[in-house]
């Protein structure tokens, strides 16, 4: 069971937190005030409750949709931090929610022939998904990833696995004037989908295929060949998946800081930070070669690429610690060297896809819009469509359908016609808050 108290971490925390109350020790007047600010507060799980807690529990409404991923006429959709919905899309106008796998500290997801691979909390699982209906935890490779950017002890009995933020009210001596020697230094918020850390003030049929499957530009989950690649918010992990229901940890390699989503391309690695683009050479995909890194300003940052072009969006938000918001378009056919090529404002933009010669591209709340990209220099001439009821987290399109998550649920489109997209279905978002 999770548990909010321990008594040496306890202890550290206590420190933090009560660290500013030893700066005022040097006041010798009577005047007492108050501060209250907000703190994110650690919670707690045991490593055994984590490694007991996988089920199937059948079809379950979405809640909190995160990440998607699909696999022949198979849909998996991350319900944030609780594990894995799968949906039967033989019929796109018609899909049908036939299972759920319950997963705690899910995020990202990958698949390849009958197995898929997902994270838990500090863990790697395989599930043999061969029959959608009775899946199986097939393997899992323990203590693999960090949460939170810390690494995890391995004989340690609990980990960090998340923060819930909390209000705490501070007594402090001042001068009687209102002037106080009270510590104001920044404090530590987490945010976005195991994302970043920022510094911010007080305040039933069988799968088919042996291949793998498609994920979104917003994915940190990726399989090439017979490997799949993971980034967490500093580092690649390898995994050899030559035999799909025994992955293997091979070679972790440091990426640096503020590391957000990665997209397989030809054989590179493009890999979207905060504060650039890396292009990895994977022609040995045992051990990927570092060629460049395009710089930006500080924002998140997913990547697609399409032949001799990357589309970058960056977006501001707290989460991303920027104030730009932008789509661009950055020539890599020299990959030691990428050279930008044209920048569009955009509103807020988020995921994105390319279909041959259209852009769809998620602006968060203000919906998904679509271009005509033939000409790479004149995208913001070449508005197709813009859906504005929609707040629009990723996009995977696939040939003459195009799959959409957001806030409000899994919307799938026609493009088969570009001058009269339709929608197709949606799943909804069944909460109170929307």
């Amino acid at each position: 069971m999770k548990k909010n108290a321990l008594p040496i971490l306890q202890q550290v925390f206590a420190l933090l937190l009560f660290f500013p109350a030893m700066l005022l020790g040097s006041c010798s007047d009577d005047c007492e005030s108050t501060v209250t600010y907000t703190v994110q507060e650690p919670v707690y799980m045991m490593r055994a409750e984590l490694r007991s807690a996988f089920k199937i529990n059948g079809p379950r409404v979405l809640e909190a949709p995160g990440k998607i991923y699909v696999k022949g006429s198979y849909l998996f959709i991350n319900e944030m931090n609780e594990g894995i919905h799968i949906i039967d899309n033989s019929d796109p106008a018609a899909p049908q929610t036939i299972n759920f796998v319950e997963i705690p500290g899910n995020i990202d997801m990958a698949v390849k022939g009958n197995t898929l691979y997902a994270d838990s909390y500090i863990d790697l699982v395989a599930m043999d998904i061969s029959n959608p209906l009775d899946v199986k935890l097939v393997n899992r490779i323990e203590n693999i990833f960090p949460t939170h950017g810390m690494l995890v002890n391995d004989t340690a009995s609990v980990f960090i696995s998340e923060f819930v933020e909390k209000k705490v009210t501070q007594a402090y001596d001042s001068d009687c004037n209102g002037n106080s020697s009270i510590w104001r230094g920044g404090l530590l918020e987490f945010n976005d989908v195991r994302g970043s850390f920022t510094t911010g003030n007080a305040s039933p049929t069988a799968m088919p295929g042996s291949a793998a499957g498609q994920g979104g530009s917003m994915a940190r989950f990726t399989i090439s060949g017979n490997h799949l690649y993971t980034v967490s918010l500093s580092d690649m992990q390898l995994f050899d998946i030559s035999d799909e229901t025994n992955p293997q940890a091979g070679q972790k390699i440091n990426l640096g800081w503020g590391i957000e989503t990665i997209f397989p391309y030809d054989d590179k690695l493009f890999i979207g930070s905060t504060t650039g683009m890396h292009i990895y050479d994977n022609s040995n995909p045992t051990s990927p070669v570092h060629l460049s890194t395009y710089a930006h300003v500080n924002s998140c940052d997913p990547v697609v690429v399409d032949g001799d072009l990357a589309w970058v969006t960056l977006r501001s938000g707290n989460a991303c610690a920027g104030f730009t918001n932008q789509l661009e378009v950055i020539d890599i056919s020299n990959a030691r060297s990428p050279q930008h090529l044209k920048t569009y404002p955009m509103q807020n933009p988020h995921g994105l896809g390319i279909d041959q010669s259209t852009l769809f591209l998620c602006e968060g709340e203000y919906g998904l819009k679509v271009f005509d990209i033939k000409d790479h220099l004149k995208v913001d001439k070449n508005l197709k469509a813009h859906f504005k009821g929609q707040n629009a987290f990723d996009v995977i399109p696939l040939g003459t359908s195009l799959l959409m998550i957001g806030k409000n649920g899994l919307y799938q489109y026609d493009y088969s016609d570009i001058n009269q997209i339709k929608l197709l279905s949606k799943i909804p978002v069944m909460r109170k808050d929307i």
